[in-house]
Protein backbone atom coordinates (compact mmCIF):
# COMPACT_ATOMS: atom_id res chain seq x y z
CA UNK A 1 0.00 0.00 0.00
CA UNK A 2 2.45 2.64 -1.11
CA UNK A 3 -0.27 5.29 -1.54
CA UNK A 4 -1.18 5.11 2.14
CA UNK A 5 2.45 5.43 3.20
CA UNK A 6 2.97 8.38 0.86
CA UNK A 7 -0.19 10.03 2.16
CA UNK A 8 0.86 9.48 5.77
CA UNK A 9 4.31 10.90 5.05
CA UNK A 10 2.74 13.94 3.38
CA UNK A 11 0.34 14.41 6.32
CA UNK A 12 3.28 14.38 8.74
CA UNK A 13 5.13 16.98 6.65
CA UNK A 14 2.10 19.28 6.75
CA UNK A 15 1.61 18.69 10.46
CA UNK A 16 5.25 19.60 11.10
CA UNK A 17 4.74 22.82 9.15
CA UNK A 18 1.56 23.57 11.10
CA UNK A 19 3.46 23.02 14.35
CA UNK A 20 6.11 25.55 13.24
CA UNK A 21 3.44 28.04 12.20
CA UNK A 22 1.65 27.59 15.54
CA UNK A 23 4.94 28.30 17.32
CA UNK A 24 5.33 31.51 15.30
CA UNK A 25 1.69 32.50 15.91
CA UNK A 26 2.07 32.10 19.67
CA UNK A 27 5.20 34.28 19.63
CA UNK A 28 3.44 36.91 17.50
CA UNK A 29 0.30 36.88 19.65
CA UNK A 30 2.43 37.42 22.76
CA UNK A 31 4.34 40.23 21.02
CA UNK A 32 1.01 41.82 20.04
CA UNK A 33 -0.28 41.45 23.61
CA UNK A 34 2.83 43.19 24.93
CA UNK A 35 2.19 46.22 22.73
CA UNK A 36 -1.47 46.19 23.70
CA UNK A 37 -0.54 46.24 27.39
CA UNK A 38 1.83 49.17 26.85
CA UNK A 39 -0.93 51.07 25.03
CA UNK A 40 -3.35 50.30 27.85
CA UNK A 41 -0.90 51.79 30.33
CA UNK A 42 -0.50 54.95 28.24
CA UNK A 43 -4.18 55.60 27.60
CA UNK A 44 -4.96 57.32 30.94
CA UNK A 45 -2.16 59.87 30.37
CA UNK A 46 -3.54 60.47 26.86
CA UNK A 47 -7.01 60.99 28.38
CA UNK A 48 -8.33 58.03 26.42
CA UNK A 49 -10.79 55.41 27.60
CA UNK A 50 -9.63 51.82 27.75
CA UNK A 51 -12.17 50.65 25.16
CA UNK A 52 -12.18 52.17 21.69
CA UNK A 53 -14.88 50.66 19.46
CA UNK A 54 -13.73 52.76 16.50
CA UNK A 55 -10.16 51.43 16.77
CA UNK A 56 -11.40 47.86 17.04
CA UNK A 57 -13.44 48.28 13.86
CA UNK A 58 -10.39 49.79 12.15
CA UNK A 59 -8.37 46.72 13.13
CA UNK A 60 -11.06 44.35 11.83
CA UNK A 61 -11.31 46.26 8.56
CA UNK A 62 -7.52 46.24 8.12
CA UNK A 63 -7.12 42.52 8.72
CA UNK A 64 -9.83 41.80 6.16
CA UNK A 65 -7.90 43.97 3.70
CA UNK A 66 -4.78 41.86 4.30
CA UNK A 67 -6.70 38.64 3.67
CA UNK A 68 -5.80 36.67 0.56
CA UNK A 69 -7.65 33.50 1.61
CA UNK A 70 -8.42 30.73 1.97
CA UNK A 71 -10.04 31.97 5.19
CA UNK A 72 -13.18 34.03 4.72
CA UNK A 73 -13.17 37.56 6.15
CA UNK A 74 -15.99 36.67 8.54
CA UNK A 75 -13.79 33.96 10.08
CA UNK A 76 -10.84 36.33 10.41
CA UNK A 77 -13.14 38.85 12.09
CA UNK A 78 -14.25 36.12 14.51
CA UNK A 79 -10.64 35.17 15.31
CA UNK A 80 -9.61 38.79 15.80
CA UNK A 81 -12.67 39.61 17.87
CA UNK A 82 -11.50 36.87 20.23
CA UNK A 83 -7.92 38.19 20.19
CA UNK A 84 -9.19 41.67 21.06
CA UNK A 85 -11.44 40.31 23.81
CA UNK A 86 -8.56 38.37 25.36
CA UNK A 87 -6.28 41.41 25.07
CA UNK A 88 -8.78 43.45 27.08
CA UNK A 89 -8.99 40.73 29.72
CA UNK A 90 -5.23 40.15 30.04
CA UNK A 91 -4.01 41.54 33.35
CA UNK A 92 -1.26 44.15 33.24
CA UNK A 93 2.13 42.90 34.34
Amino acid sequence: MPEINEALTEIEKHRDQIDEIDKELVALLNKRAGHSLVIRGLKPDAKMGLFDAKREEEILTKICGYNEGPLYNEYLREIYTTILKVSKETPSV
